[in-house]
C-alpha cells in the first residue's frame, strides 16, 4: 500500500496512488485529491510579499486518470497586494484540471471586537465514534477516517461528517491547511447527497472554495447542504471548520441526470 496520495517523479510530475480513486471506477479519480495538489502547487508559487490563497476555483476539464500528473502554474495577474494565479493538471497532453485562485497580502492587523453572538457559527458536535459514513467503494474514502457528527442521516440531502486525510497528500511531507480543506471539500455533494449513486448521476463540473480563516489541524467537518432542480441540475453548498472555528465556504455546481 503507498504511503501517501502521490509519489513525486520530478519535474512537477506526480505519480497518482491507489488512495487517489473515486467512487464512479477504478481509473478516474476523486476530484479531492487532485484538487489538493493544485492548490498546493499554487501554494509553493515564488512571491516578493508574505500572502495567502483565500479563494481557489477549480474547473473538472474531464475525468482525471490514476496516472501520472504534470503540474503547470503560472501568475495570471501580478500585483503588490492581491494577485491572480493559475495551475493546471495535465495528463499525457490534456489538461484535465485548472485553478484560478486570489492571493492576498498578509500583516498582522487590529480589528474591532467581535460583537456577542459574532459572525461565526458554532462547531457542530464532535462524535468520538468511528464507523463507515460512505457505503460506496473507492480508495479516496477508505484513504480518508470519517466521523459522523451526532444526528447526521444520509440521503436526506443535508449531512456533516468530521474528516481527516490518512497519508499525506504527497509522499514525506505534511499537509496544509488548504490541502486539508481542498482534499475535503470535493466530497460535499457525496456527504449530503439525496439520489443513489446506482440509480443516479449528480457530478460536480466545478469547486470554488472561499477561505474565511487558516485551517488548523488534521480534523476539518465538512457540513454541506445539496439543493436539486427537476431541469436536471442542482448545486451542493458547504461550511468548512476546524476545531475551533469556521475556515471556509465550499460550492459545487451539479449535473444530474438518471443512469441509463
Amino acid at each position: 500500500m503507498a504511503d501517501a496520495f502521490y509519489e513525486p517523479l520530478g519535474d512537477e510530475t506526480y505519480r497518482s496512488t491507489e488512495h487517489t480513486v473515486g467512487p464512479w471506477g477504478p481509473d478516474s479519480q476523486h476530484a479531492g485529491p487532485p484538487s489538493a495538489l493544485l492548490g498546493r502547487a499554487l501554494e509553493r508559487m515564488e512571491t516578493s510579499w508574505p500572502g495567502t490563497l483565500t479563494r481557489i476555483s477549480l474547473d473538472i476539464l474531464g475525468a482525471v486518470p490514476v496516472a501520472d500528473l504534470q503540474v503547470r502554474t503560472q501568475v495570471l495577474r501580478p500585483g503588490r497586494n492581491v494577485e491572480l494565479v493559475q495551475g493546471e493538471l495535465v495528463a499525457g497532453d490534456r489538461a484535465v484540471l485548472r485553478a484560478q485562485a486570489w492571493r492576498m497580502r498578509t500583516a498582522a492587523i487590529d480589528l474591532p471586537p467581535v460583537p456577542e453572538g459574532g459572525p461565526v457559527d458554532p462547531v457542530p458536535e464532535f462524535s468520538e465514534e468511528d464507523g463507515p459514513f460512505f457505503e460506496w467503494g473507492g480508495g479516496y474514502l477508505r484513504a480518508m477516517q470519517w466521523r459522523a457528527v451526532p444526528g447526521t442521516r444520509r440521503g436526506v440531502g443535508q449531512a456533516a461528517v468530521w474528516a481527516r486525510m490518512r497519508f499525506p497528500l504527497v509522499a514525506g511531507e505534511e499537509p496544509t491547511g488548504l490541502q486539508r480543506v481542498l482534499a475535503l471539500a470535493d466530497s460535499g455533494n457525496g456527504v449530503s447527497h439525496r439520489l443513489e449513486p446506482d440509480e443516479w448521476l449528480f457530478i460536480n463540473t466545478d469547486l470554488t472554495v472561499h477561505l474565511v480563516a487558516p485551517p488548523a489541524g488534521e480534523w476539518i467537518c465538512l457540513d454541506a447542504v445539496t439543493r436539486l432542480d427537476n431541469s436536471g441540475f442542482g448545486l451542493a453548498s458547504s461550511r468548512l471548520y476546524d476545531r475551533d472555528r469556521l475556515v471556509a465556504l465550499g460550492a459545487q455546481s451539479l449535473f444530474v441526470a438518471p443512469r441509463s
